[in-house]
């Protein structure tokens, strides 16, 4: 491996090395890259290029930009291992997010100065924070490949932190509001929803995927192995992240007289209308057909009973949270509680709901107190 310096101007210099023969043509193919600073800059830069292409670790050099790179990770590589939900959101935050900001930027030259620079223009926009999280993740999953195929040495994007995260206030509903509102949502169609909802803390799109074959209302429990989604191409049935989001979930009383109900008037139904008795595979809030429900229907179905009967103006994902709340209320461990939520690993469950946690602090230093009373 040969290579040599020569000065371009008063503190830059043209760094020429061999890259050995083109494993096509066999010509042999020479790389150029300018330094700058002083000639023992160069040097030390030109032993390290040669170092790396002697034990195959080479960079070869590249004038592909950002934007190119990434239409080609989005079109290949991000299809193989993210689902087609999360992809539409990886499009959607290059096209608008990434892209018009560092898009031309040559790949090879990103530096962290430009992901602090693009960081700080998405924050003086009118991005949300999620969003820049977003984008700023999008960005170094995308960088991360490039590391991994060799077109850069490093991860620029992983040395530079997005904003923090803002805190919000999880929505829930007090013990008194969830008897109140189960009460007033009877009759309306989705009273076993929130029922079961409440009662299991399941998300809004394992709901609308649960056949009857998931549910054992003797045994009380329920069987949580999928989860609906909904694209640009319709919806789509798809397999928990985690092997912790299949679970087998125990009902509460109040969440199987609400099933029971529910698989009576489905039954009654579908024999008024002749489609005879009701299949194991049929959708549980499913149409008579047996479809499964747009997870959209149900928001828009707890929308209009909210509305209609007077509750708490809560989303539907507050009923997760507030199964969840009553849970740690109840001063079940945090262990239990990730497990019955489908979490990957308790330490989610902390991050999400640790305020609710630290509350029972004062019951472990009077714990404590009686522990050690009869000592002095």
């Amino acid at each position: 491996m040969k290579g040599n310096i020569t000065r371009r101007g008063k503190a830059s210099w043209r760094v020429k090395y061999d890259l050995g023969p083109d494993p096509v043509t066999g010509k042999r193919k020479i790389a150029y890259k300018t330094i700058r600073g002083t000639r023992a800059d160069a040097e030390k830069e030109l032993r390290a290029l040669l170092y790396r292409q002697d034990k195959g670790i080479a960079i070869e050099p590249s004038r592909a930009t950002l934007s190119e790179y990434l239409d080609g990770w989005l079109a290949d590589t991000a299809p193989r291992t993210v689902a087609p939900k999360a992809l539409e959101r990886y499009r959607g935050l290059v096209k608008h997010q990434i892209r018009p900001h560092l898009g031309a930027v040559v790949l090879q030259k990103l530096r962290p100065a430009d992901i602090d620079s693009w960081l700080h223009t998405l924050g003086n926009s009118s991005l949300s924070v999620r969003s820049i999280r977003h984008a700023h993740g999008v960005l170094r999953t995308a960088l991360n490949h490039a590391v991994a195929v060799e077109l850069v040495e490093r991860n620029v994007c992983a040395a530079i932190k997005p904003p923090a995260p803002e805190r919000k206030e999880i929505e829930t509903l007090t013990a008194n509001q969830i008897s109140d509102a189960l009460k007033r949502l009877e009759g309306h169609w989705i009273y076993p929803v929130a029922a079961l909802a409440l009662g299991t803390g399941a998300r809004r799109g394992e709901i609308a995927a649960l056949r009857w074959a998931d549910i054992d209302l003797d045994g009380a429990t329920v069987r949580i192995e999928r989860s609906l989604e909904e694209t640009k191409e319709g919806l789509r049935v798809k397999a928990p992240k985690t092997a912790a989001g299949r679970r087998t979930v125990s009902l509460p009383a109040f969440t199987v007289a609400a099933l029971r109900e529910h698989r009576r008037e489905t039954l009654e139904l579908r024999l008024k209308l002749g489609a005879g008795p009701l299949p194991a595979e049929h959708a549980v809030f499913g149409c008579i057909d047996g479809a499964m429900p747009a997870p959209y229907t149900i928001s828009n179905r707890w929308r209009h009973a909210v509305k209609a009967r007077k509750l708490p103006k809560v989303t539907f994902h507050a009923l997760r949270h507030s199964h969840a709340s009553a849970l740690i209320a109840a001063g079940l461990d945090v262990v239990s509680v990730s497990r019955r939520l489908g979490h990957a690993n308790p330490a989610l469950t902390l991050s999400v709901y640790s305020h609710l946690f630290t509350n029972k602090d004062t019951d472990a230093a009077a714990a404590m107190d009686a522990a050690l009373e009869s000592q002095f």
